[in-house]
């Protein structure tokens, strides 16, 4: 009974350590990004960059406005483009594509400087960073507006079903309650994913998982090690995935052309789940949001794999 006793208090110690380990070097990273994002929204940034933004808009079909929502969203998180979404928007009538458009920038490129950061910590350059989500978002948006425009689809005006009603803007100590929450928040998930993980491995559930996953990964160029965080990345975020990444990369478990590849990634298709939900609830359509995100992820990260030494550049 004693042993028993002792393997359960190890095994729960070491996934705490685990988990701990995985939470302390996000700290590391998400503390000075969220304080360089308040920073910059302090100082006008988001508006400034909304104004050089605009002439892009009108080559995606969309008003010139909608270029501080981008920008919002490219600072700071979805939730705060969003709020701004609203308010800007008034009167504006908007389509269905170009609601469809916009959150397709918006899926790609957002919270630059906090993920951005993240990937940085696990392999992906900054350089390689604002090529993927700032290029692919435009790259994406542009090639869904050419082919609703070519086609007529989705024409019919947006029909917002909610619309927030806008209080005060919050303190500067109600915005670091709302930090602190949130960095709490994400120890508990990266505990339970830790857990969820052992608990896979140890019923031999891990093994169904990769061998279901090797088709995608195999066009993806990414080993079966990989699968793992980048299932977690795809369905919950970025930080989650990339900080599990880190793990395994420190660890040996993965390569650098493993963890490069599923970084690529991710940084144009994760969080599914939350992100396509909040980006639905403005009009958009599902397809284009959902199926083409992923199927364009899927097409860039299959190049960059067979393109001759891309990932051994990517440094």
């Amino acid at each position: 009974m004693r042993i028993k006793s002792y393997h359960l208090f190890a095994g729960v110690s070491r996934v705490l350590q685990d988990a701990l380990r995985v939470y302390v070097t996000l700290l590391k990273i998400l503390i000075p990004a969220l304080l360089v994002v308040k920073g910059l929204e302090l100082l006008g940034v988001i508006g400034w960059l909304g104004r050089i933004l605009a002439p892009l808009m009108s080559v995606l079909g969309l008003p010139e406005q909608m270029g501080v929502v981008w920008a919002a969203a490219l600072f700071t998180n979805l939730y705060t483009a969003i709020a701004v979404f609203f308010q800007v928007v008034g009167e504006t009538p908007l389509s269905v594509e170009q609601v469809t458009v916009l959150g397709a920038l918006m899926l790609v490129g957002h919270s630059l400087p906090v993920e951005g950061a993240v990937a940085k910590r696990a392999g992906v350059p900054w350089w390689a960073t604002l090529v993927l989500r700032v290029g692919g978002a435009l790259l994406f948006a542009w090639l869904l507006h050419c082919f609703y425009s070519y086609f007529s689809l989705l024409q019919a005006p947006v029909e917002l079903v909610w619309q927030p009603s806008f209080s005060s803007a919050p303190t500067l100590s109600g915005w670091a309650v709302e930090q602190l929450e949130t960095l709490a928040l994400i120890f508990v998930i990266i505990l339970a994913l830790i857990v969820f993980l052992k608990l896979l491995q140890k019923l031999g559930l891990e093994r169904w998982i990769h061998l279901g996953l090797l088709p995608l990964l195999k066009l993806l160029g990414i080993g079966r090690s990989a699968a793992n965080v980048t299932v977690i990345g795809f369905t919950l975020g970025l930080s989650y995935g990339a900080g599990l990444l880190i793990r395994d990369v420190q660890n040996g478990v993965l390569s650098k052309r493993d963890s490069t590849l599923a970084l690529c990634f991710l940084s144009l298709c994760h969080s599914v789940i939350e992100d396509t939900l909040l980006i639905l609830m403005l009009g958009a359509d599902i397809a284009g949001i959902l199926w083409a995100r992923l199927l364009f992820a899927v097409v860039v990260t299959a190049m960059i794999a067979r393109w001759p030494n891309a990932t051994a550049n990517i440094k």
